[in-house]
This record gives C-alpha cells, structure tokens and sequence, in this order.
C-alpha cells in the first residue's frame, strides 16, 4: 500500500528514527525503547490501559525495557504510524481494524455491522483461536499482533434524528477510511465520506458531514456531540483496535523479552476493556448535560438496520476471506 506522508508526519518519522538510533548507541538510559502509539486522548480508557502496560513492562523488566506513549496521533495517524511499524522506526501501537483494511483485508472482519450480538461475546471470540488466527494474518505485512483492545460499540450522530436505515438517505456521512464501513452507509443510500479522525469534529463544525459513526468515547472525548444535534444508541458495529508490534524490531528480541511484553499486553487487556465500560455512563451523562437529545433504538428499528446492512457480509465475504468468515461465524455461535 502506498501513500505520502506530509511534512508534519515525516519530521515525526525523523524523530522516531533518531530515538531508535540513539537507543541502539547505548546512549539511552535503557536497553530497550519502546515508542507505543495510539489515537486517542490522555484521558482515555486506552491511554490509562497503555500506562499500566509501560509501568508493569518496567517492573518486570528490572528497567531494560521502557515504554514511551504518544497519544493523540503525535507521530501520525493510524495509517501512517503502522508504516513506521513496517520500517522498524515505531515499535508497539494500538490500531483500529479498520484502519488495517488497505494493509490486510482480513482484519475489517471485526467491522462488519452486527457481527457481535454484545460485548461478551467479542471478547470471546476474539481472546480465542478466530481471535488468534485473524492477529496472524498482520504477519504477512511485517507486523506482530498479540491482542485485542477497544472502544467498544459504535453509535451514530447526525444533525437530524435516526430511527431507521431510511434517515441515511441522501446524508454525508464521516466514516474511516475503510471499504466496509463505506459499504455499510452505501447499502443505506448514504453518501460516505473518508475524513482523519482528528479532522472529524471540524468536518462536522463546517457541515462538511451531516452525521458520524464512533464509540461513546471518541464522541465524548473528541466533543463531537457539540456539533451534533442527536446521538443514536445503536450498537451497530464494534471498534476494536489491534495490539500490535514492529515485526522487524520484535524479531530482535530475545524470547524471553518477546514473552514478556506479550504477556503483559494480554493481561492489560482485561483493564482496558473493563476501564470502557466503566467509563460509558459517565459519557452518557456528559452528552446529556450538554443538551444534545440522546435516543435509543429498539429491537424494531434494530432489525431494519441489521436488514439494511445484511448484505455487506456477502459483498465482503471473499475479501476478508470464506475461511475465517466461517470460523468466525461458529465462535460466535458457540459463544451465543
């Protein structure tokens, strides 16, 4: 996949450059450098979960391993940061599955609207072999994912109240630069619209977007309901990221230091994860507060979602692979 990095993110890669090289010349005060990247603010359920990560790495490495967190995009965004990873110069992040469409079809599987009847069962799956096998398949691009965080269930914001597929018709919609995310508002008469993460709430200030999909964290944190007039409850599509690791650098490793980091990013997993979901009320209540009306759909409105957006599983069936489609159709049945 080839794509340019401006001026801003290549200052950044320069800098990722000159830290691993000024670890490699012993010139850093540990043995090992960790750059660890993700999108989201400090005060996130990610950013809490990636400090105990860096913290617990530490103490088990008697300080040959430090980890240094760039939150918010600070050395590029998803994409761009997962090339670094290719290259060596970023060593661990966390990556939206989305995002690792254009690099691996495979991972938008997770994507797919209504693919988790809930949480549970996501983690499920996901903590189990359909889990594993999907995190393989970063191999073939020069990556090592070892497990998987989140944001949790996507809901919808618009500038207009949705109770059904039809309130898409016609409306531009912010989604990730991902074919199924796309797909889904396509299949109800959406016009879809790839915009960085970091760029959404100006793209919704503007009315460059009348509506937006994300998780309760990333609406709050990121303010979108400022300027958005409802936010739906509609548990549409998961968003889970991918823990991943520089395959080129994790190779380098000695087995024992591989052992530990993977461990110690499994363990962190169920924090993350339990942090979310702790945090989601108080969200609720933040949005609330603000004035933006808060709806949520039932099982009725639900359905006709899931009906509308039933054939993007088809559509995307050979691209994610029939394979892996099947497997995790039957963990999520045994899961149920």
């Amino acid at each position: 996949m080839k794509m340019q990095l401006n001026n801003t993110k290549l200052k950044a890669l320069a800098y990722s450059v000159a830290l691993m090289a000024l670890a490699h010349t012993g010139m850093a005060s540990a043995n090992i450098h960790i750059k660890f990247h993700h999108d989201l603010p400090e005060d996130s359920a990610q950013h809490l979960a990636a400090e105990r990560f860096r913290d617990i790495v530490a103490e088990r490495s008697d300080g040959e391993i430090t980890v240094q967190l760039f939150p918010n995009n600070t050395l590029g965004d998803d994409v761009e940061v997962t090339q670094q990873m290719q290259m060596g110069a970023v060593e661990a992040a966390i990556i939206p599955t989305a995002k690792l469409s254009g690099f691996v079809p495979a991972m938008q599987i997770v994507d797919l609207p209504f693919l988790f009847p809930s949480p549970e069962v996501a983690h499920t799956v996901l903590d189990g072999q359909a889990g594993d096998d999907l995190l393989a398949t970063v191999e073939q691009v020069g990556l090592k994912g070892v497990t998987f965080w989140e944001s949790g269930f996507k809901q919808f914001t618009c500038d207009q109240p949705v109770n059904g597929p039809e309130d898409f018709a016609g409306q531009k919609v912010r989604v990730m630069q991902s074919p199924i995310i796309m797909e889904q508002f396509k299949a109800m008469g959406a016009n879809p619209v790839p915009i960085a993460f970091g760029e959404t709430y100006n793209a919704l200030q503007q009315r460059i977007v009348d509506c937006q999909e994300n998780p309760l964290v990333s609406i709050t944190q990121m303010k979108f309901y400022e300027v958005q007039s409802d936010v739906v409850i509609s548990n549409h599509a998961y968003l889970g990221y991918a823990f991943l690791f520089s395959q080129r650098w994790f190779d380098g490793l000695s087995p024992e230091n591989q052992a530990l980091l993977t461990d110690v990013a499994r363990e962190t997993t169920t924090f993350q994860r339990e942090e979310t979901a702790r945090r989601e009320a108080g969200y609720l209540a933040t949005i609330e507060a603000s004035g933006t009306a808060i709806s949520t759909l039932d099982d009725a409105q639900l359905s006709a979602f899931r009906e509308a957006t039933a054939s993007v599983h088809e559509a995307f069936a050979s691209d994610i692979g029939t394979d892996l489609m099947g497997e995790f159709e039957q963990s999520i049945a045994n899961a149920e």
